[in-house]
């Protein structure tokens, strides 16, 4: 079993399910995948932090299924675990959202294996995720790839937290996450989670640009991580642009590379979504 973890609220998921299947269709494996959906309800900070809803959950489940009737998704509600442990802190207000918070909580949630890709929702893959998924963790609690400004800015050895490869075991021993906890819960932090892993870490193998590349799509890149990035023309400027703001992809990047991927997308969020009840 491969095992994949997301994090976030309802608006993540056009990035998890766009995700999902640039996984699936790159990826040639009878090996089934289980997609684990860390959310949860804290509405009281901001009306659209609500847990992402059941309809898409059957949405995501149905379009992975169709590749294999043993892959599955499993939905996590870490409400309690996060009004616990955060509510109040002084990263709740963190860069992004507090949902940026709760992968944190992996080494306490139940069904969570020995092995763990943490994926930001931004993220599309290019080939073959056993390129990544394979990789040696022996001794180390992490694999994780240089952040692109960060190894300039900050240090050469700043990684980028949106792809995490966890060794589950490790961590649980050393307390990375526990560690993580207690940073994020009494000091502000410039990245929040990412600074509080950083900080935590014992021992971590650093990964090719390949398997987070936050500014270029070459034919090597394995991960293409679309997080905020910098353009030069027609002037400076900074600009946001994520997988499924699909015209900016083809007009700004000139990406045609995942339009299969968005062909069946299209389809998916086309079709009427089903509520349980």
């Amino acid at each position: 079993m491969i095992d994949i973890l997301f994090c976030g609220n309802d608006g993540v998921f056009d990035g998890v399910l766009t995700c999902a299947l640039s996984i699936l269709r790159r990826t040639d494996t009878d090996e089934p995948f289980c997609f684990h959906i860390f959310t949860m309800d804290v509405s009281h900070l901001d009306e659209r932090f609500t847990c992402i809803s059941s309809g898409h959950i059957d949405a995501l489940e149905r379009a992975v299924k169709a590749y294999n009737a043993d892959n599955c998704v499993m939905l996590h509600d870490v409400t309690r675990y996060y009004m616990k442990a955060f509510s109040g802190c002084p990263n709740e207000s963190a860069y992004c959202s507090p949902y940026t918070l709760i992968r944190l909580f992996a080494d306490v949630v139940r069904g969570i294996p020995d092995k763990l890709l943490y994926l930001d929702a931004d993220i599309m893959f290019n080939r073959d995720i056993r390129l990544l998924w394979d990789t040696d963790l022996t001794g180390y609690e992490y694999a994780a790839a240089r952040d692109h400004y960060g190894k300039y800015l900050i240090n050469p050895g700043y990684i980028n937290a949106g792809v995490l490869l966890f060794n589950m075991k490790l961590a649980r021993q050393t307390g990375l996450f526990k560690k993580a906890r207690w940073w994020i819960k009494r000091k502000k932090l410039t990245f929040a989670d990412q600074s509080a892993l950083i900080r935590s870490t014992t021992r971590r193998k650093l990964l090719p640009q390949r398997f987070n590349d936050q500014k270029f799509l070459h034919r090597h890149t394995v991960v293409r991580h679309f997080s905020k990035r910098l353009f030069w023309l027609p002037y400076p400027h900074t600009d946001n642009i994520k997988q499924w703001h699909i015209d900016k992809v083809h007009s700004v990047f000139g990406y045609r590379q995942f339009d299969d991927i968005y062909c069946e997308y299209e389809k998916i969020i086309k079709e009427p979504m089903r509520e349980k009840i």
